[in-house]
């Protein structure tokens, strides 16, 4: 059995910290499946984010719900989901009846180095305004792999490994 047969891992943090790009790397390198939770939001928060409108606590229930059931169809045979998961209970909800292991790895950086990776991408919903807000919300999580985002992907990646005592 490899240490990460049946694992979920969530790569969490605010908005602009690498979740998606880390995310492919670390599914690839696993060999699971990756998902990217901003493919499943509903458009109505798609809409209100794009308006740079924060979504509520409401407005996230059923999106974490689908985040949810996806990790538990995926517990069996692992997957790398990127969410947000900023609040303590939106880990909660994500983890409700989730059979296996879960590894929660957290993407941090401070607001400027975000703001400035923000500044430079294109194409996304998601406008830097709304940045503060996600550092309003976030709670640090205590039972995280803490990674810095001023490392490279491929970096983060290996501090992963590491700190998972390496993928056998």
């Amino acid at each position: 059995m490899k240490t990460t047969d049946q694992a979920i891992f969530f790569l969490m943090g605010v908005s602009g910290c690498g979740k998606s790009t880390v995310g492919e790397l670390l599914a690839r390198r696993l060999d699971i499946p990756f998902f990217d939770g901003d493919d499943f939001h509903p458009e109505s928060n798609i809409a209100k984010m794009s308006k740079g409108t924060p979504l509520k606590d409401e407005d996230r229930v059923g999106w974490l719900r689908r985040l949810n059931e996806l990790a538990k169809s995926y517990s069996g045979s692992g997957a790398v989901i990127a969410c947000s998961a900023l609040k303590a209970h939106y880990r909660d909800m994500l983890m409700d009846s989730l059979k296996g292991r879960v590894h929660w790895i957290y993407l941090e950086g401070s607001f400027e180095e975000i703001e400035e990776r923000l500044n430079a991408r294109k194409g996304h919903f998601m406008p830097k305004g709304l940045l503060r807000s996600q550092f309003n919300a976030l709670e640090v999580p205590d039972r995280a792999i803490h990674v810095p985002i001023k490392l490279t992907p491929e970096e983060i990646v290996l501090a992963i490994e590491e700190a998972l005592g390496g993928f056998k």
